[in-house]
């Protein structure tokens, strides 16, 4: 019966698979004319020559770059929150008011994405701008990470911010039930050591690695294939700057600004295609780290 039941799920598993293969085949064959065109120059220029019946060009590396800039910034900002958030549901919050906290949270991770980028354009930003980083600019400049004139607030940090605002929900959904399911005699036994509640909370933490893990591997794909929240603050700009305060472009914003042109131009939609062959490759090496690190664990 086990094994019938094995070979009945086999068929599900191929489709599943055979999805992936094709999306992989799609961006690959739609990819080719710029590949023979510029070959791998366009992941490693930051050029976008776009000239109806003349000499095209294109580079998105500070495409590439903002997407992984502003998805860092976002797990820095909603690791820690969404840790902190489990933990506090769970062993602070009164019995009455849990599922409350719980329920918005979900509400918030339900939200359609342009509603958060409306609130973080007109919101957010002038936010960030006025009490952030003007003030970290004025006295910090010298820092590399401060060094660019915040004039507008549209930014690698508000995208990042905004980022993790939105990817918090999910991971601290991921976190807070691993952390609620961790057996009560677990919890009794860290106690009848004689550790303070901080020290304990240590412990049982340091329980769940393997779910903080799978949490941050769900926030970073949410978060690096973000779209139009991330277009209205990020402040679409072709530029490569170490500086918190510069505007920049990710790849997503990139493909849902240029996409509705680009086919009046020869090589811009396979660009663009090029562009989230990009995208897929990098979320499938954080993906392939992060079971590697699970893996690790595992057998340990």
């Amino acid at each position: 019966m086990k094994d019938r039941f094995k070979i009945f799920l086999l068929p599900v598993s191929s489709i599943v698979f055979g999805i992936f293969l094709l999306m992989l085949t799609v961006f690959l064959i739609a990819s080719l004319p710029i590949f023979e065109k510029e070959g791998l120059s366009i992941y490693t220029t930051n050029v976008w020559k776009a000239v109806e019946g003349g000499e095209e060009f294109y580079g998105v590396l500070s495409a590439i770059y903002g997407s992984v800039y502003t998805s860092v910034v976002a797990l820095i900002i909603a690791l820690p929150l969404s840790i902190g958030f489990a933990v506090f549901v769970i062993d602070y919050v009164p019995a009455k008011f849990k599922e409350i906290l719980i329920i918005l949270t979900d509400i918030m991770a339900g939200l359609p994405t342009i509603l958060y980028g409306i609130w973080g354009a007109f919101v957010l930003v002038p936010i960030l701008r006025d009490y952030v980083m003007k003030p970290l600019y004025d006295h910090l400049s010298f820092v590399p990470l401060f060094s660019y004139p915040p004039t507008t607030g549209y930014s690698y940090l508000s995208a990042g911010v905004l980022l993790a605002i939105m990817v918090t929900p999910f991971a601290s959904a991921i976190i807070r039930e691993a952390y609620r399911m961790i057996p009560r005699v677990y919890r009794e036994g860290v106690y009848a050591l004689g550790l303070t509640r901080y020290e304990a909370t240590k412990v049982l933490v340091g329980y769940i690695k393997p779910a903080i893990v799978a949490g941050t591997l769900l926030a970073f794909g949410r978060a690096v294939g973000e779209t139009v929240a991330v277009s209205l603050v990020v402040g679409n700009t072709f530029n490569i700057h170490p500086s918190l305060f510069a505007p920049g472009y990710t790849i997503s914003s990139l493909i849902a600004n240029q996409f509705g042109n680009a086919f009046i131009y020869r090589y811009m939609p396979s660009a663009l295609f090029a562009s989230g062959l990009a995208l897929f490759v990098i979320g499938l090496i954080v993906n392939v780290l992060g079971l590697m690190v699970l893996r690790r664990w595992r057998y340990a």
